[in-house]
């Protein structure tokens, strides 16, 4: 084990500890496979299952794991034709089993932060979905909440904004602008300190640099 690793795994350890009193479960996996092992594991077989937009889940090959299983509905985001078909399937999202996605960003002290441009994901996050499965790699912890909106605004929503096309000032220079165009991604601000259901949000930090 390399020094690097060895601090995701004390420092997840150390976050997986605080989440738990945030009543959230946390649990660490050294690579991207295991944790996609992991989180599928939590899609049982007759679940209605859906994932918000997310590089993460892209990269550890969850989203085709999930469209490979025949034992469950998987709502496909990506399946709709129609900006009216995507926006229902993001609506049936709400009432699904299991839900997927990452998150912005985790403080050490267990504190998640999210921002999105239409919600959808946030507001799975808040309510809906029965469980919330969160992939995340160690590269998103931050020391605390302010220092996570900063890494929102400042790495993670920048680069997002190029993968999107999207005309914004982050995207053209790299730098946020805190702008409010129509191609804005950050909306919602969301700091999720606790779950109201006890162990309903589940995350999974990797030993990896993954998403954004």
């Amino acid at each position: 084990m390399t020094p690097k690793q060895q601090y995701y795994e004390n420092a997840a350890n150390t976050i997986i500890k605080n989440l738990k009193k945030r009543r959230m479960d946390g649990y660490y996996c050294p690579t991207a496979e295991e944790a996609a092992r992991l989180a599928m594991s939590f899609a049982k077989p007759g679940m209605t299952v859906s994932n918000g937009g997310s590089v993460t889940l892209q990269e550890c090959g969850m989203i085709d794991m999930l469209r490979s299983r025949k034992d469950i509905t998987y709502l496909d985001r990506n399946n709709g034709i129609t900006p009216e078909e995507v926006t229902a399937i993001l609506r049936q999202a709400l009432l699904s089993d299991c839900y997927f996605m990452s998150t912005n960003a985790i403080t050490m002290d267990g504190e998640l932060v999210n921002i999105d441009g239409s919600g959808n994901r946030v507001a799975a996050l808040i309510f809906g979905p029965k469980e919330v499965i969160i992939v995340a790699g160690m590269n998103k912890v931050t020391a605390d909440v302010h220092s996570a909106y900063k890494r929102v605004k400042n790495i993670a929503s920048p680069p997002n904004c190029v993968r999107l096309n999207k005309n914004t000032p982050c995207a053209m220079n790299g730098e946020c602008g805190n702008c409010l165009g129509d191609d804005c991604i950050c909306s919602q601000t969301v700091i999720t300190r606790r779950s109201g259901i006890p162990g309903r949000i589940k995350v999974i930090l990797v030993g990896e640099e993954l998403g954004y």
